[in-house]
């Protein structure tokens, strides 16, 4: 399976755009619990950011 990021490394300004987009969501214990576990398999499988790079938004 081909991901659309290639590395996990987001400028903190995304990152509280999507904390702020989510704020408010209502979901149930066990969804809560399968998106954490998908998320977990999700990101476990692209790489940490190399040091040096500057490039954050994914794209090469």
């Amino acid at each position: 399976m081909e991901y659309k990021r290639k590395q996990r490394g987001l400028s903190d300004l995304t990152k509280q755009k999507i904390s702020m987009r989510l704020k408010g969501r209502k979901k149930s214990l066990s969804h809560a619990a399968n998106i954490s576990k998908g998320m977990e398999n999700y990101w476990s499988k692209i790489p940490q950011q190399q040091t040096g790079s500057t490039n954050l938004n994914g794209m090469v």
